[in-house]
């Protein structure tokens, strides 16, 4: 039973008894048991994780101002607001781009409760931008595209 990381060896290795660990593997012992107690601590729930915090089902709908839906515009979606115990202080970041279906809709990922920054972009009208609270599990937003304005010279 050897092998050449020498796990248990039956030959000597520096001296060593037969059936000793050698270093290679005391560290891996050691290494192991470290993620042992990690993962007993995860288990018993000591630490919060982000899938016990409350998330929000979204759908947004992006319409013309006379109420006809627009297909493929670009909806980006982010996360601007909160923090995680388990990311040990560092912000949540969570961003999604997606587009809209022919009816002019797109389902969001579950995201956490707190602010998001829909953004809107599509061809053939103004680019939309807003920062919502979302404190409801499911939330329809309605966004209304404007068309473009007519553009304007100064040397006229």
């Amino acid at each position: 039973m050897w092998t050449r990381r020498g796990i248990l060896s039956r030959r000597p290795q520096n001296g060593a008894r037969p059936g000793a660990l050698t270093s290679c593997c005391a560290g891996a012992l050691r290494a192991g048991t470290a993620l042992c107690g990690l993962l007993a601590i995860l288990s018993t729930g000591a630490l919060p994780l982000w899938a016990d915090e409350d998330l929000a089902k979204l759908l947004i709908e992006v319409k013309t101002l006379t109420g006809k839906p627009i297909d493929r515009a670009s909806v980006v979606v982010k996360f601007v607001e909160g923090r995680s115990i388990v990311k040990f202080g560092k912000k949540i970041k969570t961003n999604w781009e997606l587009r809209t279906n022919q009816q002019g809709m797109v389902k969001v990922p579950p995201v956490p409760q707190g602010k998001i920054l829909v953004q809107v972009i599509a061809k053939g009208y103004q680019t939309f931008g807003q920062t919502f609270e979302i404190l409801e599990e499911e939330k329809t937003i309605e966004v209304k595209l404007k068309p473009p304005q007519p553009q304007y010279s100064a040397h006229e």
